[in-house]
């Protein structure tokens, strides 16, 4: 199938051709015409499926097809909402390649940066707004947004945005669009949670799935590694200096453990950038920025700020702290071996981590290698560190007194 086939205009077609894609993706192919059709969707596909262009393409075939004059001024017409500042940069990047052959305008807000610019931006009017959720609210609390006019509101990275808690601010930005609106959900994985948000404020939504969570990218050569806990730096540097080269993307669980494991690596003379979510958003585009040019070659980051970021020609990725929900680890793995490329993914797992192994390769019905040959081995009897003890601790549990202070007490009988 051709894009053609996808009764998409000549100004979009266009536009496709030049970014050099012939053909449409899965999702593409099952989203694009359900759109066009005003159908509510509910769709499950993971990042690096093309999803965005699935549903901007549609969107902006349908903007295009019923413009107003300009004397009116533009109003907002349709909306997505997108978790992290990162991914919703990336979707403006998208709709600006794809409108371009349009009059067509778009803009992405989001919190962390200053707000001015984004008024002055709102008040000249756009087509299609791209926003987090916070700084949407917060806009339309200053009454520089009106959503009165949105025909299709887009929730993308769903299953993420309700992970961060967004999920009333979601409902809140559903109920200040019109009714008759067409809604778009698109989601990795479509868990219980954002199920029951597609049931309430979706209508007889048509559903596309693209690949199951479990299939794990196909293009990539996974190995595991057994490691004690405290030796995990240790072992990460060892294979940095001796088996793992390129790209490098290292997966941490906590903003702690991502700028400590930073300032090892820079003592060591690695050439290396962070990403986490107290970072001011400046910084993490340079840091982003610096990774793709090559300045950096390793990227140390939390799942929420990877989400969605698109980074081409990534040779591996390292689980250096495992992820305790198996879905996370198919996400992270998915960032290499993209594009027809091969990529590699190496796991470090410590004993208190073996049951996020078990359940990680119940999910994806693979057993993954593991590489015994290093220098920093897991006692295979080696249990998990309990940091509680009934034997240790304060001996005045209760009222935490000191026997001393329970003398002096006078008893009021």
């Amino acid at each position: 199938m051709s894009f053609k086939d996808l009764q998409l205009n000549k100004p979009l077609l266009r536009a496709i051709a030049e970014t050099g894609y012939d053909n449409p993706t899965l999702v593409q192919e099952k989203t694009i015409p359900f759109v066009l059709d005003k159908k509510d969707v509910i769709c499950s596909a993971q990042t690096g499926t093309g999803k965005t262009a699935a549903f901007a393409l549609p969107i902006l075939q349908l903007l295009y097809d019923k413009q107003e004059g300009s004397k009116k001024g533009k109003k907002i017409r349709a909306v997505i909402v997108s978790p992290t500042r990162e991914l919703a940069a990336q979707i403006q990047e998208n709709f600006k390649t794809y409108a371009k052959n349009t009059n067509l305008t778009s803009t992405v807000i989001y919190g962390g940066t200053s707000i001015e610019p984004q008024k002055d931006i709102l008040k000249k009017g756009v087509d299609i707004l791209i926003a987090t959720p916070g700084r949407l609210l917060d806009l339309h609390k200053q009454d520089c947004i009106n959503l009165d006019y949105v025909e299709t509101l887009v929730l993308d990275e769903a299953d993420l945005m309700l992970d961060m808690g967004f999920i009333d601010d979601v409902k809140k930005i559903e109920r200040l669009c019109p009714e008759g609106k067409q809604i778009l959900l698109f989601s990795a994985t479509i868990p219980f949670k954002v199920e029951q948000l597609a049931n309430t404020i979706l209508k007889t939504p048509e559903r596309v799935e693209v690949t199951p969570t479990s299939s794990a990218a196909k293009n990539v050569s996974q190995v595991l590694y057994y490691v004690p806990k405290k030796d995990k730096i240790e072992l990460c540097l060892h294979l940095l200096r001796n088996t793992i080269k390129g790209n490098i993307l290292i997966f941490r669980r906590t903003k702690f453990g991502v700028d400590k494991l930073e300032k090892t690596l820079l003592k060591n003379d690695f050439k290396v950038e962070t990403i986490h979510g107290d970072k001011a958003q400046n910084l993490r585009q340079d840091a982003l920025k610096k990774f793709k040019n090559g300045y950096v070659n390793i990227l140390i980051a939390t799942d929420v700020a990877a989400r969605g970021i698109d980074i081409n020609e990534l040779d591996a990725v390292i689980n250096f702290d495992l992820p305790n929900i198996p879905e996370t680890y198919v996400h992270r793995i998915g960032r290499t071996g993209r594009a027809g490329n091969f990529g590699n993914a190496y796991a470090l797992c410590s004993a208190d981590e073996k049951a996020y192994i078990k359940s990680i390769q119940q999910l994806i019905n693979v057993q993954i290698p593991v590489e015994e040959e290093h220098p920093f081995p897991l006692d295979p009897k080696a249990k998990p560190i309990r940091h509680t003890s009934k034997k240790t601790g304060s001996k005045h549990k209760k009222g935490r007194k000191s026997e001393a202070s329970k003398k002096k007490k006078k008893r009021w009988y």
